[in-house]
């Protein structure tokens, strides 16, 4: 393996693409990249609600691994988008196991960020006999503390942000502001939900870099999945009994595991990253010094094309 692996394989179309009704409301896209006889993977995007980016299909090898992607319930090309009922973490567990016996696959390695590790641990510890190993990065246990932090803590950090965010809500309901999103949010009238969607969006997205970007990525498609469906999971507490990952962890530690973590990630904190290493002996965390929770940061995408690139190789991580 190089020293310094590529930051991200050369970009890459699908082999073949198409869509997946797994209910009478849901109906989700997938796509699948690389080597049809490849090791097989499945991404797992974050949010929820953020769904799939060209970008990637380029964390892996496409002469060794068979990936498939979906955009997760009320996400990207999924339909209908930002739809928050019949989306909770146990369906998307179903999801998952509908597309890998689509697909034929018997086991694959499952990578997961951000709100993407949340969902590759509970579907882990659901099925654990389908998995090969897992790659995880910008990890997030959907606790109250983590969630609390999301909300308000970064008040410490980015306090221009905070205002912005709460501008949105009246000073009588800022004591509890997940419900007083979640209200507008999950409305049904279009002037209660997209200002608040795009608020929520953007207190989100200009915190994902370390450093500042040239231009900010927004769509009402991004919006309105982030937005929702992140709402939706929070005050739900993700569908998760009380730290409920680590608690079952050991269905998993069995398994290879790789966990990348940017050190001055103020979504989704590195203790979390180091509660779950700690717990998960033989895990590899790699925290990377100069990076926030951004998957194409350079330290944090050069980190997970070397751990795909190690377990193509050697089936485990060092």
């Amino acid at each position: 393996m190089p020293a310094t692996p590529p930051s991200l394989f050369p970009p890459i179309l699908p082999n073949r693409h198409g869509m997946l009704a797994v209910d009478d409301l849901h109906t989700i896209y997938w796509e699948e990249v690389g080597n049809p006889n490849g090791i097989p993977v499945v991404f797992l995007h974050g949010g929820p609600g953020a769904g799939l980016s060209p970008q990637h299909r380029r964390f892996f090898d496409p002469g060794a691994y068979r990936v498939i992607l979906f955009d997760q319930r009320g996400a990207g090309k999924s339909t209908p988008l930002g739809e928050w009922r019949n989306n909770t973490t146990q369906l998307l567990i179903q999801d998952i196991e509908r597309l890998r016996a689509m697909f034929g696959i018997e086991r694959w390695l499952v990578f997961g960020g951000s709100w993407g590790s949340t969902l590759a641990l509970a579907y882990g510890q659901a099925h654990p006999e389908r998995c090969l190993g897992f790659v995880l990065r910008g990890i997030f246990l959907c606790t109250p503390a983590e969630i609390e932090f999301f909300l308000y803590g970064v008040q410490w950090f980015y306090p221009e942000l905070y205002d912005e965010f709460i501008a949105t809500i009246p000073v009588e309901e800022r004591g509890d502001l997940l419900k007083a999103y979640a209200r507008r949010l999950l409305s049904d009238d279009p002037q209660q939900y997209w200002p608040a969607a795009r608020a929520w969006s953007r207190f989100e997205g200009r915190r994902v870099f370390l450093l500042p970007q040239e231009e900010e990525h927004t769509s009402d498609t991004l919006d309105l999945g982030v937005g929702r469906l992140e709402s939706h999971y929070m005050a739900q507490g993700g569908f998760l009994e009380p730290d409920q990952l680590l608690r079952d962890l050991d269905r998993i530690t069995h398994l290879p595991a790789v966990i990348v973590q940017g050190r001055y990630d103020v979504i989704c904190p590195p203790l979390s990253a180091y509660r779950l290493h700690q717990a998960w002996a033989g895990s590899r965390l790699r925290m990377i010094p100069d990076a926030g929770h951004g998957a194409l940061e350079v330290g944090i995408s050069r980190a997970l094309v070397a751990a795909t690139e190690q377990f193509k190789r050697y089936g485990r991580f060092d």
